[in-house]
């Protein structure tokens, strides 16, 4: 059982930043990943980042949003920069373990206009 632990989200005007920080427990983690769902919308990807590094990004963040991980911590972040008001979510920390998706609790991102 992998158990993920978020922190990091808050309040902020447009413009400004904030960093989402996911350290997980358990073994035999690969891909970890951020997603976010706001109110009315379904889940959808933010960033993933596998054990060697490779990312892939929506559309929506790429040259706003930066991830990265330390494997021998197991904990992933995003770098979130120039953020707008349409990136208010709840954002979900994620772990592949033998390709079964672990969730965390979320953490809320409020972006004010």
């Amino acid at each position: 059982q992998v158990q993920l632990v978020e922190s990091g989200g808050g309040l902020v005007q447009a413009g400004g930043s904030l960093r989402l920080s996911c350290a997980a427990s358990g073994s035999f983690i690969n891909t970890m990943g951020w997603y976010r769902q706001a109110p009315g919308k379904q889940r959808e990807l933010v960033a993933t980042i596998t054990r060697g590094g490779f990312t892939n990004y929506a559309d929506s963040v790429k040259g706003r949003f930066t991830i990265s991980r330390d494997n021998t911590k197991n904990t992933v972040w995003l770098q979130m920069n120039s953020l707008k008001p349409e990136d208010t979510a709840v954002y979900y920390c994620n772990a592949e373990v033998f390709r079964a998706p672990n969730w965390g609790q979320g953490t809320q991102v409020t972006v004010s206009s």
